[in-house]
């Protein structure tokens, strides 16, 4: 039988992780969240995949981020949702994806004129004190993988969660199937 072995991985920074179906019920529900940062004092992280049908104009209305104002606003995670985050995404030549967080304004716009660079904003962000994502990692909470080269072109909502299992193994094929319920079965 297969077992998975991405739960043993090293964590690292820039990896994704993808929410065990055993989070249903948290703001991590179906989540895949980009891993910016990890040190000996905890972990930084942004939700990739859950918009708030808002724009940066929704909250932000003086003319100098007027240029801003179509961007597109996501839950980045349960800490400080009342603080919005500029965050820019891009590929390197060698298809490996890149990013820039806790940009200012004026940067986000800059980036925002960059072909092939993708500007969202976040309200709130995924925090980790430390050892804890290491302890919600050794019960399986979480499926670290690097992001799929194609990451930029998919669309960031709940669809992304499943999109990212199915091509980490037949086994996570499988986990994005258990349905929501799996007691009423």
């Amino acid at each position: 039988m297969f077992q998975p072995t991405s739960q043993t991985q090293a964590i690292q920074e820039g990896q994704l992780l993808i929410a065990d179906p055993s989070l249903r019920g948290s703001v991590f529900n179906n989540s895949v969240v980009l891993l910016a940062q990890h040190s000996l004092d905890g972990a930084f992280g942004l939700i990739l995949n859950q918009p708030t049908n808002s724009v940066v104009g929704d909250y932000l209305t003086e003319e100098s981020f007027a240029e801003l104002a179509r961007i597109p606003v996501m839950n980045g995670g349960p800490v400080a949702k009342s603080h919005l985050t500029f965050a820019a995404f891009w590929l390197s030549p060698d298809k490996q994806l890149r990013y820039a967080i806790r940009i200012s304004a004026e940067d986000a716009i800059a980036r925002s004129k960059q072909s092939g660079t993708i500007v969202r904003a976040f309200a709130g962000y995924s925090g980790w004190s430390s050892n804890q994502l290491e302890d919600e990692m050794e019960r399986h909470s979480w499926v670290s993988t690097p992001a799929p080269q194609n990451i930029l072109g998919m669309e960031h909502d709940k669809s992304l969660w499943k999109k990212t299992l199915d091509i980490i193994s037949p086994f996570h094929q499988l986990l994005a199937l258990c349905p929501t319920h799996p007691h009423l079965n």
